[in-house]
């Protein structure tokens, strides 16, 4: 086979390559619940072969895992509602002395400032508010307006999270007959080498679910520790709640500082806590971003911290929330297959030339 052949080979795979990404770029929206089903079916496949091994069909073993995952969801929700019930009721009824405690620290401050008594009339600003807010071209119409489109935004998470779980039951029951076509698919030439290539990306994405499950345990008992040490109320539970929800992105530390300021403004000494509460979570979200993810997960599966930091940010950009869900496992892969190619690079004639 002539190098010349060789080379338009190698350029018209790189082509289908760049179409097949630039089809996933365009398609990023649609794809979204799809990825994330692959993904979670890659987790929990595990478990429903191990049922399956104990004479339960796959369908069956699929709709237990999925259950199973869904009361374990509910438990979380049962532990966090009636935290929430219970402090959102009690900070309702403390609002007003809240708002003159505020006034009784505020007004002090402003009048060393500015010279002269002041103080905050916070049933003028009420006031003010309510009549903004029912005027028929002031903010509430605004807020309409806003609530449509925020409306249409909301309609399109809840079909995504309707439709991951029947795209990951689908997988999971048809998951061996689907890697067996694809395998299938893959030219005999290469088929060892592919194989090779996947059994590389399986062990990193095992590396990938242990170093983040370490993430999670120490944000848990670090958030616990911090907490507890401040004084605020509900530590545990707080924490656990922020170092369970630390898989996805976000929505552990805002979900467990929700929860502590809550508890701390309801506290006696209401603005030491919310201070203590400001710290512990501003360091634990910088640990967990530059610190935790990239040392641990990014060491444990070869990436970079840097890279680590980019991966999410660009994945970030073209899926949205789960892409920044995704990005590291997928990381993950492309950086085994980009071993891969360099490796064939090296061994090239076009590298050893000259």
């Amino acid at each position: 086979m002539s190098p010349r052949f060789e080379q338009l080979r190698s350029a018209w795979w790189l082509a289908v390559a760049a179409a097949f990404l630039w089809v996933l770029w365009l398609l990023g929206p649609i794809l979204t619940p799809f990825l994330a089903g692959a993904v979670l079916a890659y987790i929990l496949n595990p478990a429903v072969d191990w049922l399956a091994r104990h004479r339960v069909s796959r369908a069956t073993a699929a709709a237990l895992v999925l259950l199973l995952g869904f009361v374990a969801l509910l438990a979380m929700f049962l532990i966090v509602a009636p935290l929430i019930r219970k402090e959102s009721a009690e900070l309702a009824a403390r609002v007003p002395a809240l708002l003159a405690r505020l006034d009784a620290w505020l007004a002090p401050t402003l009048e060393s400032w500015l010279g002269r008594e002041v103080h905050v009339d916070f049933e003028s600003l009420k006031a003010l508010v309510t009549e903004k807010v029912q005027g028929s071209d002031g903010l509430f119409g605004k807020l309409l307006a806003s609530a449509r489109i925020g409306g249409l935004a909301v309609a399109g998470w809840i079909g995504t999270l309707v439709l991951i779980p029947v795209v990951l039951f689908y997988l999971l029951v048809d998951w061996h007959d689907i890697v067996s076509r694809v395998d299938h698919l893959v030219p005999r030439r290469v088929h060892g080498q592919v194989r090779t290539i996947v059994g590389e990306v399986n062990a990193v994405l095992a590396e990938f679910l242990r170093g983040q499950l370490a993430v999670m345990g120490l944000l848990a008992a670090y958030y616990a520790g911090g907490l507890w040490l401040g004084g605020v109320e509900f530590a545990l539970p707080i924490a656990l709640v922020a170092g369970g929800l630390a898989f996805v992105p976000y929505l552990g530390f805002g979900t467990g500082l929700a929860l502590a300021l809550m508890v701390a403004a309801l506290q006696p000494d209401a603005m030491r806590n919310l201070v203590v509460v400001a710290v512990v979570f501003g360091v634990g979200q910088l640990l967990e971003s530059f610190v935790l993810t990239p040392r641990i997960v990014g060491q444990r599966i070869g990436l970079h911290p840097l890279a680590v930091v980019f991966a999410l940010l660009a994945f970030g950009q073209v899926f949205g929330f789960f892409g920044v869900l995704l990005a590291l496992p997928a990381s993950a892969v492309l950086l085994v297959g980009l071993r891969h190619l360099k490796d064939a690079y090296v061994a090239s004639p076009f590298y050893g030339a000259g």
